[in-house]
């Protein structure tokens, strides 16, 4: 089984970001466990030299990102960049490694010519937590909100074969990058 974290950046209700993700997890081939992040909200703000030992929230992220065998993230952009609740999630991870050497990618749902910036700054900061993003397989799949069920599923088809195809690659991308065990008898 493998583990994919999905991590909208939108604390909105209704958001299409999130909305993205939700389908993901949906439609997730068989032997894929996606699961999707929920305490964006409940982090505290991140103070250096704080690790964060004494944060439940913080904790259950961690503990979140390490059994994860991918991440996925969704973000909208707020101001040309990150949203602050996102950037703040990346921040608890820069000392303590959760997302180093851990593949990683994006869909980012915005209108054509929107949402550069987000995507910019999420790859900046992906890469400098050491994170493995395959440029490859991070897409851009415009979700408009008519496009949104009752169910909080995006219906457009288009967008669920783009989706689940960057999903197939992620997990294609760690399964690669997971190291077999050693043989045992030394064979």
């Amino acid at each position: 089984m493998t583990v994919v974290l999905l991590i909208s950046g939108s604390t909105r209700d209704g958001s299409t970001n999130t909305a993205a993700l939700r389908t993901v997890q949906a439609l997730s081939p068989d032997g894929v466990d996606a699961a999707l992040y929920g305490g964006l909200t409940e982090l505290p703000a991140f103070i250096p030299g704080d690790d964060g030992a004494e944060r439940p929230a913080v904790l259950a992220l961690r503990e979140q990102l390490s059994h994860a065998d991918a991440v996925l993230f969704c973000t909208p952009e707020y101001a040309g960049t990150l949203p602050g609740s996102l950037k703040n999630l990346l921040d608890w991870t820069v000392g303590t490694g959760e997302l180093n050497e851990k593949p990683a990618a994006w869909i980012s749902v915005a209108a054509p010519g929107r949402g550069e910036g987000a995507t910019a700054t999420l790859q900046s900061v992906l890469g400098y937590v050491g994170a493995d993003v395959d440029p490859a397989i991070c897409e851009r799949l415009p979700v408009h909100r008519d496009h949104v069920g009752v169910d909080g599923l995006v219906s457009e088809p288009e967008f669920r074969t783009g989706a689940i195809e960057a999903l197939n690659l992620l997990v294609r991308h760690a399964t690669r990058n997971r190291v077999a065990p050693a043989d045992p008898t030394g064979a």
